[in-house]
């Protein structure tokens, strides 16, 4: 690594890059001050004598921080699948919010088709209106006596073990649907969290092209004002 030296006010050698050693015209340099404290520890593992005065190139400070975030990532998920997902799209530049049915494919087999439906079904206002007109015809027609003998008297010992039978065969397959949606929401929340870290990565470099802004403007105006003494 080649490291560069604090440029003093005069007579100061052409600045370059503190990391790979290049200089303009070849590469837009950044100067020390404009880059986010957070990183000054990271290019200073890369290369000692990170100080005011030095400079770094674009590339190598993108790659800084990859590097810083790559660390963070490590830290706070511990080498997740998210991490290397997030990080690809980092670095190809690409969009990192997918649709949960691309993370997740939808599946079309019968039994989570029929899953879906009958918890639907359960949990509609048609099941229960329909299914409280059943139970209340079944218990009027075994206790009025409408029939010359009741296939169920009171206590109705046929109806619950129907019911009993039902309630034992739906809650599983309600317990399927939900456990789907809860894949479903999952992946929703992986994404939305993977948007906005990175609108957050996007932000910070924000302030650091505006901080680069401002200290170059800083720059010309002292200039124009040695010039015009």
């Amino acid at each position: 690594m080649i490291s560069s030296r604090p440029l003093s006010e005069s007579n100061s050698p052409a600045p370059i890059c503190h990391l790979c050693g290049r200089c303009p015209p070849d590469v837009e340099l950044i100067p020390q001050r404009a880059v986010r404290p957070a990183l000054h520890a990271d290019i200073e593992a890369l290369a000692a004598g990170w100080q005011p005065g030095c400079y770094i190139c674009h590339s190598d400070l993108s790659r800084v921080r990859r590097h810083h975030l790559r660390a963070w990532l490590h830290r706070h998920h511990k080498g997740e699948p998210l991490d290397q997902t997030l990080m690809a799209a980092i670095e190809h530049d690409e969009p990192v919010a997918r649709p949960p049915e691309e993370v997740m494919p939808e599946r079309t087999g019968f039994g989570d088709r029929a899953a879906d439906r009958l918890a639907s079904l359960g949990g509609s206002w048609g099941f229960i209106l329909s299914f409280s007109v059943l139970l209340i015809g079944w218990m009027v027609f075994n206790t009025v006596g409408l029939l010359t003998r009741a296939f169920d008297p009171y206590p109705f010992i046929l109806l619950n073990l129907v019911l009993s039978s039902l309630a034992a065969l739906q809650a599983p397959i309600i317990m399927m649907s939900q456990r789907r949606q809860e894949e479903k929401d999952r992946a929703r929340a992986e994404s939305d969290y993977r948007v906005n870290l990175m609108a957050e990565l996007e932000i910070r470099q924000l302030h650091d092209k505006l901080d680069h802004a401002l200290v170059q403007l800083a720059e010309v105006q002292e200039r124009q004002q040695k010039m015009s003494e």
